[in-house]
């Protein structure tokens, strides 16, 4: 075997381009299967990893200290089967006002404050995700899911406190976290005395398990002390999957083509690689070499840099997916996603073995050959492939020979030109995939909330915050809702105020339609209340349709019709067992109607929706009072914001206007997640064509040589080596939009399917013409923005160098 080695050494040593090429190919596809595979691995049960990184609490008590003792409540962080416990940590409700920088005015909200000296601990270990921790008593961090910014204030009785910081609670155990000593101020403001428990058992697999533990720390403590349902995680789990589920099709399908042109770069380059050295090959023949020997010198000339490239890739892999999988988690609404140690370790080991196997192939033929043939195959491909192009090129008089010799230089290695252009097919059908996906969601966003403009009925005492100035183009050729809603404590909008809101709204500047609107909930058969039964919304005075709601079939109930008519959301239809067409009986207690259902409406989620007249929802529910918002459509043009501050001027300080994106930060982080890995997969595809073109020029180099000694300029030699690849990757761009169409138009039902909904046609129908003209450029832009930097190098090398270097 030392004859093998001296020859690996030295093919190592004359071709270090080469072996730079290998290394660098295997270092990005190494990085990019990291991200990729610890990605899918995360969408499997991604609440279960972030659980266990953040040592998730399994059950989280809440007790009253005015019943336990503290020797009590110390005596309940010892029962049976507790294997981790946190706390005793002081926790108050009350009620506190937010207020948002640069905007004035507050919001109240009910906030679970808990005083905490570490985000750290042993049971559930906060991440954050924006600013610090609490240094001081006036500082307070927040959960991502609390009204608030880093930057706003929270003020409870007297105590005044900035927003330092945004944290994760895996399973939400509180909505702040102050330094302990301030949770006396807040207790002596509005508290009553309260401390939290966090607890992980042994047994914690089923709500049996749960129950019982938390049965033992009841038994702990005095009668009474245990305030409110101590909460499970798995209820908690429940619902994070179900609101994770969504975004998993859309990922994997992401994950899947960064992992396919990973193996594609890495098959093609090894395997070129060693193609390229087939006159060498001869040589080693003709001294005696034996075919064995050929493939163990070519595996070590493959694997020695493959080697480098794995360790470095899958270090840098790692690092890459800290903001992708920060972006990832808040798309999953946890706070931490890693790497998993087991696709550090295998992925590395599987791109060896793959590069192994890539070189194995093309050295075993070229071993088999006699030393003749070898050498006369690595001067030149087969006469049928390359040079039967050129001559066919050739004779298009009209277009430069540079371009001519680019356009025949694929079909001199037709089996590397067709892995070359699958793999920018993928790249480019990502960018379309990506496109439709971004522009899918935002049509989503529009339909489920209707960009609204919130109206709101403020508390005595508390006045309308200033509106930002309003300026630019509008966003309003959709329908805007105007929710007016009875403050908090629930008082309800008097007659008056009602025909004072719709007078004003009627006569505000940029109103096309307005509609009433009423909101109820309903217990009804065939429908589960765990999501508090059936959410009933009723459309008055107007056509309903000005709402803004996309359907997915059928139309909307007439306010006028005989006989009563009601639209579903798709989840109803699936509880029930109904279609658009069939009637479904309502009952509530005493009172029922038999209603046709007329359309399915575009409303995802676990929740049961349905739509009706206001005089059918009083026949159900004569409890029901007027309406408690309204729904506007503005004119085309009209801007949004610059509406909701002249109807707020009108309505007055006891109404606040404000618009609002209930989407927007969910929607970002959707749009940014899939920018980031449609960027990614162009970049992997790019760098694939990028070392694909470099080892094109290093095994041509002799024939580039000899052009540019019969007097081809670097201008020309640019131009065909990008033409080499520009073909391709105009074909594979061409290619590639009805292939990322398709994957769009099986995609987005399965991600509207774990949303138990169907999908209204409007929002697969999203690519233009012109814009699917534009995505077909993304191979040829893929392929050319790889190929520069090579070409160039060839452009500008001197002619005895490019002879030299063959």
């Amino acid at each position: 075997m030392s004859a093998v080695f001296r020859a690996a050494r030295g093919g190592l040593g004359g071709r270090k381009l080469q072996a730079v090429i290998i290394g660098l190919v295997v270092l990005v596809a190494t990085a990019a299967s990291t991200l990729a595979l610890g990605m899918l691995a995360d969408a499997h049960s991604p609440f279960d990893h972030a659980f266990a990184s953040q040592n998730g609490a399994d059950v989280a008590i809440t007790v009253d200290t005015s019943v336990a003792s503290a020797a009590q409540i110390t005596a309940a962080t010892k029962v049976k089967g507790v294997t981790a416990v946190a706390g005793p940590f002081a926790s108050e409700n009350v009620a506190a006002q937010v207020s948002m920088p640069g905007i004035g005015g507050t919001i109240t909200n009910p906030t679970n404050f808990v005083g905490r000296s570490s985000p750290g601990g042993p049971v559930d270990d906060l991440a954050l995700q924006q600013g610090h921790w609490a240094t001081s008593d006036n500082q307070i961090v927040i959960s991502s899911n609390a009204p608030g910014q880093v930057g706003s204030t929270i003020t409870v009785g007297k105590q005044v406190m900035t927003v330092v910081g945004v944290a994760n609670s895996v399973t939400n155990t509180a909505d702040a976290w102050v330094l302990p000593a301030e949770m006396n101020a807040i207790a002596g403001s509005a508290g009553t005395g309260q401390a939290q428990l966090l607890y992980r058992f042994s047994s914690n697999a089923t709500s049996t398990d749960i129950t019982s533990d938390i049965n033992e720390v009841k038994a702990a403590l005095p009668s009474g002390a245990v305030l409110g349902g101590p909460g499970s995680y798995l209820d908690i789990r429940t619902s994070e999957q179900s609101g994770i589920a969504p975004w998993v099709p859309f990922i994997i399908a992401f994950g899947v083509i960064a992992l396919v042109i990973s193996v594609l770069i890495v098959v093609n380059v090894v395997s070129g690689a060693v193609v390229a050295g087939t006159t060498r090959i001869g040589v080693l023949k003709s001294i005696g070499f034996t075919p064995l020997q050929v493939v163990a010198c070519y595996v070590l000339l493959a694997a020695v840099p493959a080697v480098t490239g794995a360790v470095i890739g899958v270090v840098c892999g790692n690092l890459l997916a800290a903001p992708l999988y920060r972006q990832n988690a808040q798309v999953y609404q946890v706070g931490v996603l890693g790497v998993p140690f087991w696709v550090d370790l295998a992925v590395p080991l599987a791109v060896l073995a793959l590069t192994v196997a890539a070189a194995v192939g093309p050295a075993s033929r070229a071993g088999a050959m006699s030393p003749v043939q070898a050498i006369a195959t690595g001067r030149a491909p087969k006469p049928k492939h390359g040079f039967f192009a050129q001559r066919l090129l050739a004779r298009l008089t009209g277009v430069p020979r540079p371009v001519t010799l680019g356009f025949a230089s694929p079909a001199a290695r037709p089996g590397r030109t067709f892995v070359t252009v699958v793999a920018v097919l993928f790249g480019a059908a990502a960018v379309t995939f990506g496109v439709g996906l971004a522009t899918s969601l935002n049509h989503v966003y529009d339909d489920i909330s209707g960009l609204p403009v919130q109206v709101m009925l403020l508390p005595p005492g508390v006045t309308a915050p200033p509106r930002p100035i309003a300026g630019g183009p509008g966003k309003a050729t959709k329908a805007h809702k105007i929710i007016v809603n009875g403050g908090p404590g629930g008082q309800s909008l008097t007659a008056a105020q009602e025909h004072a809101i719709t007078t004003d709204i009627a006569a505000t500047t940029g109103t096309l339609h307005y509609l009433s609107v009423v909101h109820d909930n309903l217990s009804l058969p065939g429908l589960g209340d765990a999501n508090g039964g059936a959410q009933v919304t009723a459309y008055g005075d107007g056509d309903p349709s000005w709402s803004g709601r996309a359907l997915i079939s059928g139309g909307w109930y007439s306010q006028s019709a005989s006989f009563p008519e009601i639209d579903v959301n798709t989840l109803f239809l699936n509880d029930t067992n109904t279609a658009v067409g069939d009637t479904y009986t309502l009952v509530n207690g005493a009172h029922q109607v038999t209603a046709k259902i007329v359309g399915e409406v575009f409303a995802p989620g676990n929740g049961v929706g349905i739509y009706m007249s206001p005089a059918t929802l009083t026949a159900i529910d004569p409890t029901v009072t007027g309406p408690g918002s309204y729904a506007v459509s503005l004119k085309p043009g009209v801007n949004a914001d610059a509406y909701a501050s002249a109807l707020q001027s009108t309505l007055g300080d006891s109404y606040s206007v404000n618009t609002y994106g209930g989407g927007d930060k969910a929607l970002l982080a959707v749009v940014t997640l899939v920018a980031m890995l449609t960027l990614l997969i162009i970049t992997v595809a790019s760098l694939g064509v990028l070392n694909t073109v470099a080892l094109q020029i290093r095994e041509r180099a002799h024939d580039i040589g000899i052009f540019k000694a019969l007097g081809m300029t670097p201008r020309q030699t640019l131009t065909m080596v990008i033409c080499s690849v520009g073909i391709t990757g105009l074909v594979a761009g061409i290619i590639a939009v009805p292939a990322g169409i398709l994957m769009h138009h099986n995609v987005l039902p399965a991600m509207a399917h774990a949303a138990n909904s169907g999908l209204p046609a409007s929002l697969l129908s999203v690519y233009s013409a012109p814009e699917m003209v534009i995505l077909a450029l993304a191979g040829l832009v893929i392929a050319i923005a790889g190929a520069l930097a090579p070409a160039s190098w060839a452009a500008n090398s001197r002619t005895a160098t490019a002879l030299r270097t063959e």
